[in-house]
Order: C-alpha cells, then structure tokens, then sequence
C-alpha cells in the first residue's frame, strides 16, 4: 500500500512538474464544470457544507485533486467515478476554470 502511494505521488508529481503539463483553457472549463456544478455550485461555491468551495483554488492543486481521484489514490466514490473520463485536458481545463472564479 505504501510502495503504491509512493508510486502515485511521484507520478503526480512528475505530472505537475512536466513541461508537457497542459495549460488550461478556463472558458472549455466552464462548459466542462457543468456535471460538477450539482455539488460544486454554478459559481464554485459547495451547494451543501459537505461539498467543498472550488472557487479560488490554486489551479495545482485542483489538478492533482483531480489526478488523485480518478486514479483511484483519493478515495471517495461519487468523486472517483465523476475523474474517471476525464482526460488531461479536461483536468487542466477544470483547473483553470476554478482557479479564476472568485472566493466569496
């Protein structure tokens, strides 16, 4: 399990610090971000306190959430399934979508 985790955190890391790394396109992002926005709100913010505020967030780290969930090192079912189509592309497109909204 650890030798796992470790696995997947290089490879995450190897992806974030890629010069192959996908810059992000935030307005196929927001048409993207439609199936999230269930949870995650039209405008980033949660619909419910159970579902975190995407809005603000550092582009990073919404790309290694995201990374971590559809392969399967983050778990939680509704999530996992929800990554699992993404592409590379669509990752990096949610990621700068979100990270160019504003924290309210």
């Amino acid at each position: 399990m650890i030798k796992n985790t470790a696995y997947a955190a290089l490879a995450t890391l190897l992806y974030l610090t890629s010069s192959t790394t996908i810059a992000g396109d935030a307005a196929a992002g927001k048409t993207r971000a439609a199936a999230c926005a269930a949870c995650h709100g039209l405008n980033g913010i949660g619909t419910q306190p159970i579902y975190p505020n995407l809005a603000g967030q550092k582009a990073e780290y919404i790309t290694q959430t995201l990374v971590g969930f559809k392969s399967g090192d983050r778990k939680n079912a509704i999530m996992n399934a929800m990554a699992a189509p993404l592409s590379d592309s669509d990752i990096a497109n949610l990621a700068a979508y979100y990270s160019s909204l504003k924290c309210q």
